[in-house]
């Protein structure tokens, strides 16, 4: 039925009844069941009711008969605001950091990872600092975005280097790091500008656009850390990577024709030194070939004069001994050599009355082999000997 049928009207009265609503409370209504939400358009939740419930429940700790506030309210009030003081001291340290402790301001001590406590605010303060987490600073620029203000560097040849560069950087001592620093990104950022432009300003251009690059990076994390080390920022280098080295914008074009001028200068001169280098060996093996070859007849030549001369040597002995038998042997010796290379007719001329003719044939000379010679001892013969031996 609705809301508005003043037959029956709601549990706020007929409209209308102002006055009476005013005096009267609202009545709840009558029923044992549960009380659902109301629907919209609905009776709302009975203020009044609910602010009069906490004044009777209360009433007793905050006022007596006379409004007058009572200790022990005063002592919960006082021991609960208490506790949560002292609960707000208790904090976390994450794996990756370290807190710091101060005391009025003052460094009091760091803690390491876990569930720690400090003396809640005003007393002491806890700053948290990430310890081994890696970070990192561009400096140039990032991606398309060039700052020219920083990349752009003079070399030690009085050139300019467009220089793009990171460096990667961690927190090596926390309470350094909190107290010596106000903008560690922007400290690190300047040192690392500064440490950059003067090892650049000592180097060639050449040098900083390709052999030398690994030098300069290693040169710049030194002259970073020793700078910051100076300043006991608590700041550990780990790495500074050159991302881009490139001549202005406006001198690329002439740079890479420099830079292929030199390419094929460099190719001429390694062609030249293949060609020098295999030109030497061959002359080098063909010297030591022509050597070797020398070496060898001499020592071919030698040992056959000192054999033949045993030889000799060996036949004049002999020859001593029995100078006869020696003769006959020289003699058929030298006849089987003289006559194994030529042709032999043999004419026994007793008892012949008429010329003889001999076929043409006979004079043609024979490939049959050589009969062997007697082999003879290898024994020096002195030349008197061997003239004697030849008669």
């Amino acid at each position: 039925m609705p809301w508005n049928d003043n037959a029956n009207p709601g549990p706020w009265g007929s409209p209308g009844d102002d006055g009476d609503r005013r005096d009267t409370p609202p009545k709840r209504p009558q029923g044992g069941g549960p009380r659902g939400p109301q629907r919209p358009g609905g009776p709302g939740p009975d203020l009044n009711a609910s602010f009069e419930t906490l004044r009777r429940r209360f009433g007793g700790y905050f006022g007596g008969p006379g409004g007058g506030v009572r200790p022990g309210a005063i002592v919960a009030i006082a021991g609960g605001a208490f506790a949560l003081w002292a609960l707000s001291g208790i904090y976390v340290v994450e794996p990756n950091e370290e807190a710091v402790v101060t005391t009025f301001g003052a460094y009091t001590r760091n803690e390491s990872p876990g569930i720690k406590y400090h003396l809640p605010f005003p007393i002491e303060r806890v700053v948290k600092v990430p310890v081994t987490s890696l970070q990192r600073v561009d400096i140039g620029g990032v991606g398309e975005s060039d700052v020219p203000q920083e990349s752009l560097m003079v070399t030690g040849d009085e050139n300019i280097v467009d220089l793009d560069f990171s460096v990667t950087w961690r927190v090596a001592d926390a309470d350094q790091f909190v107290f010596r620093l106000r903008d560690p990104e922007a400290s690190v950022k300047a040192v690392a500008e500064s440490a950059m432009r003067e090892v650049v300003g000592r180097m060639p251009l050449d040098d900083v656009l390709t052999r030398q690059r690994g030098q300069v990076q290693t040169l710049t994390a030194d002259l970073m850390q020793r700078t910051l080390d100076q300043w006991g920022a608590g700041v550990r280098v780990v790495e500074v990577q050159i991302r881009s080295a490139n001549p202005p914008q406006q001198a690329i074009a002439a740079f890479r024709d420099v830079n292929s001028a030199e390419q094929d200068q460099a190719s001429a001169v390694n062609e030249a030194n293949t060609y020098r280098n295999r030109v030497v060996n061959e002359a080098r093996g063909d010297a030591a070939k022509i050597v070797q070859s020398a070496q060898g007849y001499r020592e071919q030549a030698v040992r056959e004069a000192t054999g033949d001369a045993a030889r000799f040597n060996a036949i004049y002995n002999e020859y001593r001994r029995a100078p006869g038998v020696t003769r006959d042997r020289l003699y058929i010796e030298t006849m089987q050599r003289v006559l194994a290379r030529s042709n032999k007719v043999i004419v026994d001329s007793e008892g012949a009355s008429a010329p003889i003719i001999l076929p043409p044939d006979v004079f043609r000379p024979r490939t049959a082999p050589a009969p062997a010679a007697v082999p003879v001892p290898d024994v020096q013969v002195q030349p008197e000997a061997g003239a004697r031996a030849a008669r």
